[in-house]
């Protein structure tokens, strides 16, 4: 884990990018005290920047700030993962429509080399990489249309959907599952395929959907609810569980 930061850029964002790494790898489990004073020693910095952090991820949902009593990583809420999934679906379903008319050949040939490292992740079982490279994905063809307000929104959107992805990667959504579905999104990008693209892109991100219900039975502890809500149900397959 990264214990320094970059002293010439601003701290509060860097504390923010760091936490949020934590929280989302479980490393900083869903129910778990955060102390400022702590986190301040850690990362040899005064205790407004992380303040500050601690603010911004109470507003993203993932930390509760109890004043006088202290700050707890927030459990994850199946109803939350749902609105946040929704979102990016009608966000990055469109974004993926106009990648596939203007991303360049630099811009495809990158998205491929992503993939192809994702393989290498799945095959070493680096899930923590693993995220990290779907995340990197996922933002590379946000890129394509030099749209930073949906970037910004999109990201906002991950906070809430990282968690649940990670700890589904070892059982309820294998690896190999996801890459296909990005390969797929790639192959319609790559041919100019902008129905096809967005098509795609939609059924990568209702995949959480499918892997909720047993993540949240698996791990009971990290849940505070567990349906998912009507909008969510109405997207898995009849013969799945939702409950």
């Amino acid at each position: 884990m990264q214990t320094a930061l970059e002293p010439t850029k601003p701290l509060a964002p860097q504390l923010i990018a760091l936490l949020r790494r934590r929280i989302a790898a479980i490393d900083l489990p869903p129910g778990s005290a955060l102390s400022e004073k702590d986190i301040a020693a850690q990362f040899r910095v005064s205790r407004q920047p992380v303040r500050e952090a601690f603010i911004k991820l109470s507003e993203a949902g993932l930390v509760e700030i109890r004043p006088s009593r202290g700050t707890w990583v927030m459990k994850i809420s199946v109803r939350e993962v749902c609105n946040a999934r929704f979102v990016r679906e009608a966000i990055e379903s469109d974004l993926a429509r106009h990648a596939a008319r203007l991303a360049t050949p630099q811009q495809v040939a990158a998205l491929q080399e992503l993939i192809d490292r994702q393989r290498a992740a799945a095959e070493a079982g680096d899930f923590a990489g693993f995220n990290l490279l779907d995340e990197t994905f996922h933002g590379t063809i946000t890129d394509t249309l030099g749209n930073d307000f949906a970037l910004r929104i999109v990201d906002s959107a991950r906070f809430q959907t990282d968690r649940v992805r990670l700890l589904s990667l070892p059982n309820a959504t294998p690896m190999k599952v996801l890459i296909g579905q990005h390969q797929a999104i790639l192959d319609c990008i790559a041919r100019r395929d902008g129905e096809g693209a967005a098509e795609a892109m939609r059924r990568h991100l209702r995949e959480i959907l499918l892997a909720l219900p047993s993540i949240a039975a698996a791990h009971p502890e990290y849940f505070s609810d567990t349906d998912l809500p009507d909008h969510a149900k109405s997207l898995v397959p009849r013969d799945m569980p939702t409950d």
